[in-house]
């Protein structure tokens, strides 16, 4: 797998814990944890870490 796919995955897994058990709970730390730390490899291996969250144009237009 890609390092930014990975990346967008473990924030994927983050967020959905987060949304589940609360930010506080243990698990989730550990996911939040592992998405800053795939993050991380991805930037330092020259990505842009804002393609975890590419700009959708379409959502502009939706909320004036």
């Amino acid at each position: 797998m890609h390092l930014i796919q990975a990346a967008r995955v473990a924030q994927q897994r983050a967020a959905r814990a987060a949304a589940t058990t609360g930010a506080a709970h243990p698990r989730t730390r550990l996911l939040l944890a592992a998405a800053a730390a795939a993050a991380i490899a991805a930037w330092e291996t020259g990505h842009c870490v804002a393609e975890l969250h590419p700009h959708r144009t379409d959502l502009d237009r939706s909320n004036p």
